[in-house]
C-alpha cells in the first residue's frame, strides 16, 4: 500500500496545483527564517545590553546554533529569546563550572550506554556458543537512540549548544593553534549537540549496522573443503576463515610456502572474486557439509555434483540497507546534510576531496613501478593481482606461519593466558612494570566469534575489551597478530581516557589514528615473541612495507568512496544495479592504477573488503593511519617507545593536523613516505 500511495503522489506533484503549495511552503519556510533571524538578532540585544562585557562573537554563535534547532514544540520566539537570557553565562569562572559539571554527567550517561551496549552484543561478538535469535535482537537495541532527543527535550542540549558552540573543520584548523587546552575541550563539547536525529531513526541504523556485522562475521569459508581441479586438498581439515580478513592472512602467509604457495594463493584470489561478484555458491558459505572446487565453482555432497545456487546478490543488498539506513539521517543535519560529508568532515575531519586528492596522487607515483620491481625480483615471477597483499617486507614474512603458530598455541592456549601476558608484553615495549600493571587492569580479553576487535571504555572504572579468533587447540599466529593490534587500540584508549585532562579530550583525533597507532604495536608482534632480527635494512623494509600497504588500501578507500557516491546519485537501485556498478567502478580503479602494476585488466578485486558492507566509509582512515603511522615510526627511531607514545596518546582529541604537529612537529602528508622511497 504504501508503495502505491508513493506513485499516487508522485503522479499527482506534476499537476500545477501541487507545485502551487510547493511554493507556497518555501514563502512559509523564509517567512520563518526571517522571523528566527529577528529573534536571534532581539536575544543578542538583550544580552548587550546585560552585560557590558559581552562577547558578541561567542553569543551570537551560540544563539544561532541553537536556534537552528529549536522548533516550535521547544517554545515559540519569546520563550527562546526568555531561555537564552535565563541560561546564558557571561562569567569565564561560572562557564568553566558549568563544562565541568556537564563533562561530569555526559561521562557517567555516554559511559553507561558503552557499558550496556557492550553487554548486550556480548553474546553476538564473543564466541560463547550459537547465538539465539533473541541475541542478535536484542543486539541490535541502541540504548542510547532516545539520548539526543531527551537532551533537547529537557533543554540540556539547549543549554550546552549556548554556552559551548560548535566550530567548523575551517574554523578549528585557522584558529585552534592559539587555543588552550581548555577551550578544546569548550570545543569538543559543542560537537556533541549539532543535529537533532529523531529517535526511531538512530534506532533503525543500529539495527541494520548490527545485522551487517551479524552478516560478516558469519561469512567463513571452509578451506578444508575446497579442491582443486585434481581434487586435492591444499588446506588443513577443520580450517575455517572469514572473509575477507583471514583469506588476506592466509594468502599472506603462504608466500612463505616454496612449495604449494602460489596454488593456494590463487585459490584464494579466486575466492574472492566469487565473493565480490556473488558468483559464490551461498551452500559453501559458512558449511562444511560439501566441498568445492573454487576454479570450477562446481560443489560436492559425497564425491556427487550437486546444484548449489549463488547467493543472491546479499552483499549488496546489506549495503544497501546500510546505505538507506544512513541516508535516513540526512533530513536531520542541515550543516552535513550526507553520509559522505558527516564521514569526512564530520568523523575523519579530513575533506573527502583531500582524501581522495592524497590518496590518487599517490597510488599514480612513480615510486609505485620502483617498489612492484623489488616485489617481481624477489618473487622471480610477474606480479599477479594477489600481489597487492604482498608480504615480503616483513621479517616474519620468511618464517613459516606453522612455526610461528606453534609458538603463539603453546604462549596463548585461551584468552585468559593473553590477558595474564599483557603486563609482561607493556614491560617489553619499555613500560615500567607499575604502568604496565595499571594499564593492563584496565583491559580484558576476550575470544570473538568475527576476527576480532577493540571496544573502548567510555567512562573511568570501565574497562576497554579485546577481541580476537581462538581456536580450541590455542591461538594461532594470524590471531595473534590481530591481538597484539586490538591490544594497541586497547593501550591507547586506556591512556588517553585515564590520562588526559578533560574528559571532552578523551580519545585521539579519528579512526585513522586509531588505526596509526594500533599498527605501531602490531609492527612489533615478532619482537614480543622473541623473535628478534637485525638488518642493516631493517628501516628501508619498513618503509617499503607501509609504502607497499598504503597503495593497497588507498585503491579499496577510492573504489569505497566512488561507491557512496553513487548510491546517492541512485538512491533507489536495486542490489543487482549496485553489484553491476560496484564491479565497474572497482574495475575502473583497478585498470587505471594497478593492472600496469599487477596485470589482469578488469580484476573487481578492489572490492573485496568487507568494511565496504558492515562499517560504511571506514576504509579511508586505513591508508590515513598508515601516512601517519610512517611519520609516527620516523619520528620514534631511536626514542623510548613507551615514553613518547604515552606522551602522544595524553595529547587527547584535537583536530587531525594540530594533533600531529603536537606529535611530531608536523602535519599529515603523502611526501615523507615518497621521499623516503626515492631515498632507497
Amino acid at each position: 500500500m504504501k508503495k502505491i500511495l508513493i506513485l499516487i503522489i508522485s503522479a499527482t506533484c506534476m499537476s500545477s496545483a501541487c507545485v502551487d503549495t510547493n511554493r507556497s511552503s518555501q514563502k512559509k519556510s523564509l517567512t520563518m527564517t526571517t522571523k528566527k533571524e529577528t529573534t536571534i538578532l532581539q536575544t543578542l540585544d538583550s544580552l548587550k545590553a546585560r552585560y557590558d562585557d559581552l562577547s558578541a562573537t561567542r553569543a551570537e554563535k551560540g544563539i544561532r546554533q541553537a536556534a537552528a534547532l529549536w522548533t516550535d514544540n521547544d517554545g515559540n520566539e519569546t520563550t527562546f529569546t526568555a531561555f537564552c537570557l535565563a541560561h546564558y553565562i557571561n562569567d569565564e569562572a561560572a562557564r568553566e563550572q558549568l563544562f565541568l559539571r556537564l563533562s561530569d554527567k555526559f561521562e557517567l550517561l555516554l559511559g553507561s550506554f558503552n557499558q550496556i551496549d557492550l553487554e548486550l552484543k556480548k553474546t553476538i561478538h564473543e564466541d560463547t556458543g550459537e547465538p539465539l535469535p533473541i541475541d542478535y535482537e536484542m543486539g541490535s537495541y541502541d540504548v542510547a537512540a532516545h539520548f539526543k532527543d531527551d537532551m533537547f527535550a529537557n533543554k540540556v542540549a539547549f543549554t550546552t549548544i549556548l554556552n559551548f558552540p560548535s566550530f567548523t573543520l575551517q574554523e578549528k584548523q585557522t584558529q585552534g593553534e592559539n587555543w588552550s587546552r581548555l577551550q578544546w575541550a569548550y570545543a569538543r563539547m559543542g560537537d556533541l549537540f549539532t543535529a537533532r536525529i529523531p529517535a526511531d531513526v538512530q534506532q533503525q541504523v543500529s539495527a541494520t549496522q548490527t545485522a551487517a556485522d551479524n552478516y560478516i562475521s558469519n561469512y567463513n569459508i571452509m578451506m578444508g573443503e575446497l579442491r582443486n581441479d585434481n581434487g586435492d586438498t591444499l588446506f588443513p581439515a577443520g580450517m575455517k576463515l572469514l572473509s575477507h580478513w583471514n583469506l588476506r592472512d592466509e594468502l599472506k602467509s603462504n608466500y612463505a610456502d616454496t612449495t604449494r604457495g602460489l596454488e593456494k594463493q590463487r585459490m584464494i584470489y579466486t575466492i574472492m572474486k566469487r565473493i565480490i561478484t556473488q558468483e559464490i555458491p551461498e551452500r559453501v558459505i559458512n558449511r562444511h557439509d560439501v566441498q568445492w572446487n573454487p576454479l570450477t565453482n562446481r560443489v560436492f555432497k559425497n564425491n556427487q555434483e550437486i546444484n548449489a545456487p549463488a547467493e543472491p546478490d546479499t552483499r549488496y543488498a546489506v549495503l544497501l540497507d546500510n546505505f538507506h539506513a544512513l541516508q535516513a539521517v540526512d533530513a536531520h543535519t542541515p550543516a552535513m546534510p550526507s553520509y559522505i560529508q558527516r564521514a569526512f568532515d564530520g568523523n575523519m575531519e579530513f575533506s573527502k576531496n583531500e582524501v581522495k586528492d592524497m590518496f590518487t596522487r599517490f597510488i599514480s607515483s612513480t615510486q609505485v613501478k620502483q617498489v612492484a620491481n623489488l616485489i617481481e625480483n624477489q618473487l622471480g615471477r610477474p606480479l599477479e593481482p594477489f600481489d597487492i597483499w604482498y608480504d615480503g617486507f616483513k621479517s616474519r614474512s620468511h618464517i613459516p606461519e606453522d612455526k610461528l603458530t606453534a609458538i603463539t598455541r603453546r604462549l596463548y592456549p585461551h584468552a585468559d593466558a593473553f590477558e595474564r601476558a599483557m603486563p609482561t608484553l607493556l614491560q617489553q615495549l619499555g613500560f615500567t612494570p607499575d604502568e604496565a600493571t595499571r594499564i593492563s587492569n584496565k583491559i580484558e580479553v576476550d575470544a570473538a566469534r568475527g576476527s576480532g576487535h577493540a571496544w573502548g571504555a567510555a567512562m573511568k572504572g570501565d574497562k576497554a575489551h579485546l577481541r580476537t579468533r581462538i581456536a580450541p587447540s590455542g591461538m594461532d599466529y594470524k590471531g595473534y597478530n590481530i591481538a597484539i593490534h586490538e591490544f594497541g587500540h586497547n593501550v591507547e584508549q586506556t591512556i588517553s581516557l585515564y590520562d588526559v585532562d578533560h574528559y571532552m579530550l578523551n580519545g585521539v583525533p579519528n579512526t585513522a589514528f586509531t588505526e596509526a597507532l594500533a599498527f605501531l604495536f602490531q609492527k612489533r608482534d615478532l619482537a614480543l615473541l622473541g623473535i628478534h632480527q637485525n638488518t642493516d635494512n631493517k628501516e628501508t623494509l619498513k618503509a617499503l612495507d607501509i609504502f607497499w600497504g598504503c597503495y593497497e588500501i588507498m585503491g579499496v578507500a577510492l573504489v569505497d568512496i566512488a561507491v557512496w557516491e553513487w548510491m546517492y546519485e541512485n538512491p533507489h537501485a536495486t542490489p543487482a544495479q549496485l553489484k553491476e556498478n560496484t564491479l565497474r567502478i572497482a574495475r575502473e580503479q583497478w585498470n587505471t592504477a594497478y593492472a600496469p602494476i599487477l596485470g589482469e585488466p578488469d580484476s573487481p578485486i578492489l572490492a573485496i573488503y568487507s568494511h565496504m558492507i558492515d562499517n560504511p566509509l571506514y576504509l579511508a582512515n586505513y591508508p590515513m593511519g598508515h601516512l601517519i603511522e610512517f611519520q609516527l615510526e620516523e619520528f620514534l627511531h631511536n626514542k623510548h617507545f613507551a615514553d613518547e607514545i604515552t606522551r602522544i596518546y595524553r595529547i587527547g582529541r584535537l583536530s587531525p593536523q594540530w594533533w600531529m604537529k603536537h606529535a611530531t612537529g608536523r602535519e599529515v602528508s603523502i611526501e615523507p613516505m615518497l621521499n623516503a622511497i626515492k631515498t632507497h
